[in-house]
């Protein structure tokens, strides 16, 4: 039986790279996104038989309307994928970037919760044959385990989206559906393109879809992708503050300005 997973910011970047990886394999896919043309498009790529929803995850009527249709169509899904996700340098003291502070947790904390609130009570319904690949699998990202300088708001959504997760894989557990969370680190796609300053183990966008969908079928509650960013990130995580604020007050800045 072919996989059904239902992806949220398809229509570039991750998103996107997990589509194609999931469609190679034969998959039945959602895609939502707010830019249909771009939803329509990769649908076409992918052979034209998948589901499109063009979509703002802040809208949680929306997202109910477009999980009704998917399992209405198609049956619970196997795979729901949590991605949508929005990132813009960030200052306090700016008055004016309180508006992309609120758009930032929006999508990146309430977006997460609203992708998959509509899809739980048919993934509690499914039989047990299907119980055991189901998986509810979030994006959240290392910039979650320490707050970076001038993204007080995207290290703030991803913190609350890791501390999330951990509280939903807690509620899922009694009924066997796997709750995953991924945290990238540096991934080629248009959220990191902005970036004026090195990224360090910076991963092609196709193999960070690959390995992110390995972790998916394993089921591991939490991982960091790459790994190398995952060792990096369990050091800053021990560092105590006095040496993480000597060493990052000057660490460089997203630019302000411009959600990606």
């Amino acid at each position: 039986m072919s996989l059904k997973v239902f992806i949220t910011g398809a229509s570039s970047g991750i998103g996107e790279a997990l589509a194609v990886y999931y469609a190679a394999q034969g998959a039945t896919l959602g895609l939502a996104a707010r830019r249909s043309t771009f939803l329509d498009g990769l649908n076409q790529r992918l052979g034209g038989q998948h589901a499109c929803y063009p979509l703002d995850v802040s809208d949680a009527p929306a997202l109910h309307a477009a999980a009704t249709d998917f399992v209405a169509r198609f049956g619970a899904p196997d795979i729901v994928i949590a991605n949508a996700g929005v990132s813009a340098g960030t200052l306090t003291e700016c008055e004016e970037d309180l508006v992309a502070f609120r758009r930032i947790m929006d999508i990146n904390v309430f977006g997460m919760a609203a992708s998959f609130a509509p899809f739980i009570p048919a993934l509690k319904a499914a039989d047990g044959a299907c119980r055991k690949r189901q998986r509810l699998v979030g994006i959240a990202s290392v910039a979650g385990i320490r707050g970076l300088p001038g993204a007080e708001a995207y290290s703030a959504s991803k913190a609350a989206a890791i501390s999330y997760l951990e509280s939903l894989r807690l509620e899922m557990r009694p009924y066997g559906i796997k709750v995953v969370t991924i945290a990238p680190g540096y991934i080629e796609s248009p959220m990191t393109a902005v970036n004026g300053y090195q990224m360090p183990f910076l991963l092609p966008v196709e193999q960070a879809a690959e390995r992110f969908a390995a972790a998916i079928e394993r089921g591991v509650t939490y991982t960091v992708i790459p790994w190398q960013m995952g060792i990096v990130a369990k050091i800053l995580r021990a560092l105590p503050n006095w040496l993480y604020d000597r060493l990052f007050t000057s660490a460089p800045r997203k630019p302000r300005g411009l959600l990606k």
